[in-house]
């Protein structure tokens, strides 16, 4: 699993070079920090969703590549925002600094305005899908990023600092925070594809666990690892006042349930016409990593 996400990796942050690349020089700065944030390294586990979850249903990486990217840019937008003074205040991010440190507050707040857009003009001009496709992506995408989805569990998160919340109310702002761009990757991918009903319901089930699963094994990583493992401060959660789940469960709590979550996706995947194992091991890789 490790390799496959290497490689996709590779491919996406190649189409991401290129397509900023493709940029004009009026704003060169801004072009440097947009570039700055979505090539600061990580996992592309989102891209990665897109891409196993369309490939499965038969569709094509050609097919698959503008939502791969696409929503990788807005996971890097809302990274370079979350990592604003006004937000978490973070200099670190996967080891290098953050976009606002490397350059400044406001280039890092238009390099994230211009990343997100960004995302929404690529899927707008993939000619390789249908109309209606690229309709219902955009929908999915805006959806997953917005309101009601990664900014609305944004400002839950930070309404319930210094507040004693209970675990459904941690489970709510992390599904919006966190599990809705991971269940958008899923559902973009099955939009692709193409998938049934019946198959997009179960793909649901299994991205809402993993989302989740995702966000559990960060808590725990942010007690048990270190900085540099991290490749951002430890222990930050703690020091800004979060609620997370090792507080709320302690620290084994949370592993069983992170436990309990990877049981959930893999039984999802039962059942479905089609070879789910890659779907299977991301899942177990979320619960097992180590940064």
């Amino acid at each position: 699993m490790k390799q496959q996400l290497i490689s996709r990796q590779a491919t996406v942050d190649q189409v991401i070079q290129q397509q900023l690349a493709a940029l004009p020089q009026d704003a060169p700065r801004l072009r440097d920090a947009m570039h700055h944030a979505a090539l600061l390294g990580g996992k592309r586990i989102r891209p990665f969703l897109v891409y196993e979850t369309g490939r499965m249903l038969g569709a094509t990486d050609q097919q698959l590549t503008p939502a791969a990217a696409a929503i990788e840019y807005v996971h890097a937008y809302s990274l370079t925002h979350d990592d604003l003074p006004a937000m978490d205040n973070d200099a670190l991010r996967r080891g290098q600094p953050t976009c606002h440190v490397a350059f400044d507050e406001a280039t890092a707040i238009l390099a994230g305005d211009a990343l997100q857009t960004l995302a929404f003009e690529v899927l707008s001009q993939a000619d390789q899908l249908s109309a209606e496709c690229r309709i219902a992506l955009i929908q999915q995408l805006s959806r997953a990023s917005g309101y009601l989805g990664m900014c609305g569990g944004q400002a839950m998160d930070i309404a319930a600092t210094d507040q004693q919340i209970s675990l459904p109310q941690l489970k709510a702002i992390h599904s919006a925070k966190t599990g809705a761009l991971i269940r958008a990757a899923v559902r973009m991918g099955a939009i692709i594809g193409n998938a049934s009903a019946e198959v997009t319901g179960k793909l649901d089930n299994y991205a809402k666990a993993i989302g989740l699963a995702f966000q559990v094994q960060d808590d725990i990583l942010d007690v048990t690892s270190d900085t540099k493992t991290l490749g951002k401060p430890q222990g930050s959660d703690s020091e800004l006042n979060k609620s997370t789940y090792p507080v709320l469960l302690g620290l084994e709590g949370a592993q069983q349930h992170a436990s309990s979550l990877l049981d959930e996706a893999l039984h999802a995947l039962q059942g479905l016409p089609y070879n789910s194992d890659n779907l299977a091991e991301f899942a177990r890789f979320v619960v097992q990593r180590s940064r």
